[in-house]
Formats: structure tokens, sequence, C-alpha cells
């Protein structure tokens, strides 16, 4: 299938309307994150780094990108992403590679050495994305809920 070409704009979601805007798209990725609690939480993120870029086109989001730069021993500077998402009917349009490339763009304009993201891995369409994007394969990602015996 041929790219339509993208004419989407690209900005930080900085004002209360622009974050609700960017709702119906995150809670495709975030399906348990409701409505009346997004706000708050993506507020609560950005005290602790959290930036949220969405594009945007004739006034409707497209996609969407959580992410935060941060320094630690294994990766020294870099860019992570918590959230990365198309809408679904917007999918297969180049708006996902071009929220990328806006990504990597900032990650380099903030002396970032390296981009990283985790992906669920059943999100296997996505897998195939971040590889045609660029992106390998580095490792897995663990997890142990802290709230039940092990």
């Amino acid at each position: 299938m041929l790219r339509e070409e993208i004419t989407a704009k690209i900005d930080l979601a900085l004002t209360d309307e622009d974050i609700n805007a960017c709702f119906p798209v995150m809670q495709e990725l975030r399906p348990h994150i409701a409505e009346e609690e997004f706000l708050v939480q993506v507020r609560t993120q950005q005290a602790t780094g959290y930036h949220m870029a969405f594009a945007h086109d004739d006034g409707e989001v497209v996609a969407v990108a959580g992410f935060r730069i941060s320094e630690n021993l294994a990766w020294g500077r870099h860019l992570y992403v918590d959230d990365l998402v198309t809408a679904t009917d917007k999918r297969s349009m180049g708006n996902g590679s071009a929220l990328l490339e806006w990504l990597r763009s900032y990650g380099i304009e903030y002396e970032c050495q390296q981009l990283h993201l985790d992906s669920g891995m059943q999100r296997e369409r996505a897998h195939r994305f971040y590889e045609r994007e660029g992106l390998s394969k580095a490792g897995y990602h663990f997890v142990l809920l802290l709230d039940q015996p092990k």
C-alpha cells in the first residue's frame, strides 16, 4: 500500500486541552486508564520528567508518544519512550514513522545518545514496525508484582 503524504503536525501536549485530546488514541494502547483519570495521571508523570508529543491533522490527534529523557549507567543520556501509539484508522500512513523521527530528533537536540522503548510481547505488528524503523531488539523486560508473594 502506498503511504499518503504526511500532513500531520507534531507538538508537545502542554495544555489540558491538548492532553485530553490525546486520550482516545492513548486509550488504544492503555485501555486500563479511565478518561477521568488521564489528565491527572499525565500531570503527575510530568512532575517527574514525562512529556507527551502528539501528531495532529486538521484538529484530529492521529498518534501519541509519551517519553522522558533520563540518564543511567547502562545507556548514558537517553530518550525513553513510555508510550507510542497511532490511531487504528491512521496506521500505515506514515504517522507513526513521523512521530518516531520527531522523537529521534528531539533526543538528538537534547544530547541523548540512544532512544529506548519496551513493547509488550503480544504487539507483533508494532515490533515489525520498530524493526522497519531501524530499532533493534536488545533484551528482555522482566517484572515482579510487589504486592504478591513470589
